[in-house]
């Protein structure tokens, strides 16, 4: 198995207002069969799928999905963009779990959960600069070479 994630899907049980959700923040929806919003990325997708079929996809009850511990991330070119992203994504229907602030690792970063309780990290990482496409690296792309 390559080192890679192709495609991200969040479990939705109301899909039209989660896509609603992303699409207020400035995001653009790819062509899908029906029943599947489609997100494209930079190098990945992110999917929204009703949750009950995709638990019966799986061969689990709904119920069985629940919140799992998990965050997505979203870095930012630097510190002054983090404020303005929670701020979008509360305007657009999110829920701000941890406004904007300095950490302890040497970054800034905040939470916010999407109308369905999917959290998101904003962050930007100064040891992780992004490429000029918003490309994400743990540790960067060092020097154009």
């Amino acid at each position: 198995m390559e080192q890679r994630i192709s495609l991200i899907t969040l479990a939705a049980r109301n899909i039209d207002t989660l896509a609603a959700f992303y699409q207020a923040l400035g995001w653009e929806r790819t062509d899908s069969p029906d029943g599947v919003v489609a997100f494209d990325l930079i190098g990945q997708t992110l999917g929204l799928y009703p949750l009950d079929k995709l638990a019966l996809d799986i061969g689990i009850e709904p119920e069985a999905l629940g919140h799992g511990a998990m965050t997505l991330g979203h870095n930012v070119l630097s510190r002054e963009e983090v404020a303005p992203v929670l701020a979008k994504a509360e305007t657009a229907g999110g829920r701000i779990l941890k406004p904007a602030q300095d950490v302890f690792w040497g970054g800034h970063h905040g939470y916010f959960a999407d109308p369905e309780g999917h959290i998101w990290e904003v962050a930007h990482n100064p040891f992780s600069p992004l490429r000029d496409d918003g490309a994400f690296r743990w540790n960067g792309y060092g020097e154009p070479g």
